[in-house]
């Protein structure tokens, strides 16, 4: 088996519970690959165990997930180290990573049997049995080939994890080099007084030096009236009446008629 610490800290456990001839069987039965494929996910390891008798059976191992909560504690501490970012781009983890968990209350593998939750399709009552301790074997193995998939049963994929890293490590430096929060977007525009007129369109235009203003003017912008008083044109009665008004004195009281 691998000497490496990854997969002695997995082995490490497992064999602490004393099952010397369960895990004999076990690592025979990983090293002459009889363990047929080994399936990685969130909180479980699947693995597919061929017995001596050729009978197939699926072994599951299975932990608890970090909850989000979790990974958001450990992206902010991984991306706030360069040298932790640097290590898990070249594919490794960092070393003191055990260290870092610890200071949130988590471990990266199970510390306890009473961590992990076993379970086999085998008829034996034994757990682990024969079949969970090959599975267990060949999982180190693959922890020491891609240590990512350590972090991908704790619920991070490599990927993910890298992501949310570069994120974190875009947005520390966009703060140390004091760049603005983008803008918020400007209000869209009032429909309600969309066709009013603004203050420039309502201004009343400069009186020109020495034009006339007539009073009767808006008589000529006005179709003429089909009426008659008489014999004359309701529009030429008008027309005089608004030429008395306008050439009144304007400091004059208003003209009072009777009936």
């Amino acid at each position: 088996m691998p000497e490496t610490p990854w997969s002695q800290q997995f082995i490490a456990m497992l064999e602490s519970l004393r099952m010397g001839t369960t895990f004999s069987q076990g690592r025979r039965y990983a090293r002459s690959g009889q363990v047929r494929s080994v399936t990685i996910s969130t909180g479980i390891v699947t693995a597919l165990v061929v017995d001596d008798d050729g009978d197939t059976h699926r072994a599951r191992i299975g932990v608890r997930a970090y909850t989000a909560a979790d990974w958001a504690r450990i992206e902010r501490a991984l991306a706030g180290e360069a040298i932790h970012a640097a290590t898990l781009l070249a594919g490794h983890l960092p070393a003191d990573l055990d260290t870092i968990l610890a200071g949130f209350g988590l471990s990266l593998f199970p510390q306890s049997l009473s961590d992990i939750v076993l379970d086999c399709s085998c008829p034996g009552w034994q757990k682990p049995c024969r079949h969970i301790t090959a599975a267990c074997y060949v999982l180190a193995d693959e922890f020491d080939a891609d240590p990512f998939g350590i972090l991908a049963w704790r619920g991070r994929g490599r990927d993910e994890l890298l992501e949310a890293l570069r994120g974190h490590r875009v947005s520390a430096l966009a703060h140390i080099a004091g760049k603005p929060a983008a803008s918020s977007p400007e209000p869209e525009p009032r429909l309600g007084t969309f066709w009013q007129a603004g203050p420039r369109l309502t201004r009343p235009e400069p009186a020109v030096p020495g034009a006339l203003r007539r009073g009767d003017a808006i008589l000529d912008q006005l179709d003429p009236l089909p009426l008659t008083a008489g014999r004359f044109a309701v529009t030429d009665l008008l027309r005089a009446a608004y030429h008395t008004v306008t050439q009144r004195d304007p400091g004059l009281p208003p003209r009072h008629h009777g009936r």
